[in-house]
């Protein structure tokens, strides 16, 4: 890479112009050089006149090429100010998109994201940073439009790095250190087969999806004999996986609603013997998650039983961050916030009758998923290209990719399956 002057942003209103270098930008200089000096990365910092300042204790390496702009976007808006530099071409990774060396880098500063601005500075946390916006949150007004500014972006985008069962979770691999793109799909049928199997979806099983996805987990439930109905918010995601779910021969098995989930509470109670929802919860936000659990309690039948895959994070660092508008909202999932395990816990033990019953961690299989859709995304750049997505976008997407990637592997951010029953 060796573009220094940013790329033409008019169709991103909220990067250009740069933001000016001032007193933020100096204090964002500060911290970052006090920061990245007890860090294992390498930062090259272009000075001009040719000259190149390198930072950091070694490790992974970035370049920043226009330094003015980085630091005024990161005093500006903090994380969100950070991604989008790397939007604009201000920094970039000293390498080749693909070889792992962005994500690598995020990795080693989300592993100490929480010491990396000072307690004292972090007291003033609340006066700095961006609450989401309220247009954002998860009301019924809202979450339509929430889901189709990532969804309904383009099939055509996400079949072209997902693997072929165009599942959009982590996948369950037998040693996620050693997989490869060949073990992808078995990995996904593997993680949905569990969830089936922790719901106890069998032959006649009424059997609710609350998140369609592209239809492989109610496909495969169907060919278990299971009769499913599985909701969205997607148009696009409606309109393929009935598709899909026609062409596996389960049109009549399979009912694909575009619906709310909070409509399900004023259908008749217990009408479901299992429900099934696959890193849907991160999307509801957490003013209505007590709705969201209270919902899947009144659709379950009496013996029935839940099994949801859900991205979750320490409950402290999911408490102190939760309003926070980041990067992700802003660009990716609007409206999205992160559960810990324990709020989960605690907000079934205080609106429902379900207990969680049954937990399993599958982070680190999240990290080798996320590598392989950025393989693919990087290699099918002219492709997304094609497909109307300009450079920013394909910058911001593999940035998005290698972000989550980092906050998995440093055990900064966790999935887990967790199965719910009924209280004895």
């Amino acid at each position: 890479m060796t573009q220094t002057t940013a790329p033409l942003l008019q169709a991103w209103p909220d990067l250009n112009p740069a933001p000016s270098a001032g007193f933020s930008a100096r204090v964002a200089q500060r911290l970052f050089r006090s920061a990245v000096s007890r860090l294992d990365v390498t930062v090259h910092l272009h000075r001009g006149n040719g000259k190149i300042e390198q930072l950091g204790r070694g490790g992974p390496a970035i370049v920043v090429r226009r330094p003015d702009e980085f630091f005024a976007r990161l005093g500006r808006d903090q994380l969100i100010g950070f991604g989008e530099a790397y939007m604009t071409g201000a920094w970039c990774e000293d390498g080749t998109p693909g070889d792992g060396v962005l994500g690598d880098f995020l990795t080693v500063l989300a592993a100490e994201l929480p010491s990396l601005v000072p307690p004292s500075l972090q007291k003033l946390r609340s006066l700095v940073v961006t609450k989401i916006p309220r247009t954002q949150r998860g009301t019924r007004e809202n979450t339509q439009s929430n889901v189709a500014h990532h969804y309904d972006l383009s099939n055509d985008l996400f079949a072209a790095f997902l693997d072929p069962t165009l599942s959009y979770s982590s996948a369950l691999f037998t040693d996620p250190a050693t997989a490869t793109a060949e073990d992808h799909v078995a990995a996904q049928h593997r993680k949905i087969d569990r969830l089936l199997d922790q719901a106890g979806v069998t032959k006649g099983t009424r059997l609710l999806e609350i998140g369609t996805g592209w239809g492989e987990l109610a496909i495969r439930a169907a060919a278990r004999g299971a009769l499913v109905r599985s909701i969205t918010l997607s148009v696009e995601q409606q309109a393929l996986a009935r598709e899909r779910i026609a062409a596996a021969g389960h049109a009549h098995d399979v009912q694909v609603d575009l619906c709310d989930y909070r409509a399900l509470l004023d259908e008749p109670a217990g009408a479901y013997d299992a429900v099934v929802s696959v890193e849907m919860i991160e999307a509801v936000g957490w003013q209505y998650w007590p709705t969201y659990f209270s919902t899947l309690d009144h659709v379950l039948a009496p013996s029935g039983r839940v099994a949801i895959q859900a991205i979750t994070m320490p409950h402290d660092r999911m408490l102190a961050t939760r309003s926070t508008h980041t990067f992700i909202t802003k660009y990716i999932f609007p409206g999205g916030a992160l559960p810990s395990v324990q709020a989960i816990e605690e907000t079934v033990a205080r609106h429902t009758q379900l207990r969680v019953v049954d937990t399993l961690s599958i982070g680190a299989h999240y990290v080798r998923t996320l590598q392989l859709w950025d393989d693919a995304f990087v290699a099918s750049r002219q492709a997304v290209t094609d497909l109307g997505f300009d450079e920013t976008f394909g910058r911001m997407w593999h940035f998005y990719l290698e972000y989550c990637r980092a906050g998995f592997a440093a055990g900064y951010i966790d999935d887990h399956q967790l199965t719910f029953a009924r209280e004895a």
